[in-house]
């Protein structure tokens, strides 16, 4: 299973991201909560979280979490296929 989303950041430039199994798994630990649950109770933090995720993971940021949100206008669904 994978997500496809878009986020914005406040310097003005897009980017592309997909999160993947693991950081659909690093979702569910960390917010104790299924990742089929998303339809039903999302929260901006839930996109936000799975952005982050994807994107240390690739190495595509260094900074921590909170520290990477200072940087972002917003997230929500990318229009990509996820496959």
């Amino acid at each position: 299973m994978r997500m496809n989303l878009l986020v914005n950041y406040s310097d003005g430039k897009a980017q592309e991201v997909t999160a993947s199994a693991s950081d659909l798994v690093r979702f569910e630990r960390e917010f104790d909560m299924s990742i089929s649950k998303l339809g039903v109770d999302m929260k901006f933090t839930h996109l936000l979280f799975l952005a982050h995720s994807s994107l240390f993971r690739q190495g595509e940021t260094k900074l921590d979490f909170d520290a990477w949100l200072d940087s972002v206008e917003s997230v929500g669904a990318s229009e990509q296929d996820p496959k």
